[in-house]
């Protein structure tokens, strides 16, 4: 089932979103351990304008479990997510480390922040469904153009966007590793 991310879900969600940030080898984590990330984000995720707070995120339960996640916004949006983030930053005194330190998003689109799936739920459809509940969730918000990034080295996602209807249209460093940058036109 999917649905909007709820506040209990806080804790899974940020072990989720730790599986992405250490896939793409983020200088923070070199500095800051991963109970006290977990930690920062579920603070951080209180206020529901964050990028993975509430209002942008979406969850696809299983069995009452937190399967997957997905989290977006629109590219106008990226300069302000982070707000509450630098807050809790500097709570933990480490206001001096950026978790995200380049734009990702293109300009006009609505962006999909982070995709992921818990191990336990790997090629059962969840990143599917996911993919098609927010292209839904970012029509409805007004959206006509889904983008991403994927890394070039994840080439089983690239697959998967690729397969439901993304195109690359322009590449990007981000934190050091070269990505993609795909779109997909969303149908009115």
């Amino acid at each position: 089932m999917i649905r909007f991310a709820k506040k209990e879900d806080q804790p899974k969600i940020a072990e989720l979103i730790l599986v992405i940030l250490k896939d793409m080898e983020l200088p923070f984590l070199n500095k800051v351990d991963e109970q006290t990330t977990l930690k920062i984000l579920q603070e951080a995720m209180q206020d529901p304008e964050y990028r993975y707070g509430r209002k942008h995120g979406l969850v696809n339960e299983v069995d009452g479990e937190v399967a997957g996640i997905a989290f977006g916004y629109f590219a106008s949006e990226e300069e302000t997510i982070d707000r509450s983030l630098e807050k809790v930053l500097a709570k933990y005194n480490v206001a001096d480390q950026s978790m995200f330190g380049e734009k990702e998003s293109f300009a006009g689109e609505w962006y999909l922040d982070t995709l992921c799936v818990d191990a336990a739920y790997r090629g059962q459809g969840i990143a599917t469904a996911l993919l098609d509940a927010t292209e839904d969730f970012a029509k409805k918000e007004g959206a006509t153009v889904l983008g991403l990034c994927v890394d070039h080295a994840n080439k089983k996602a690239q697959r998967l966007y690729e397969a439901n209807g993304f195109k690359i249209v322009g590449e990007q460093i981000i934190s050091d590793h070269p990505y993609h940058h795909m779109q997909k036109e969303i149908q009115p």
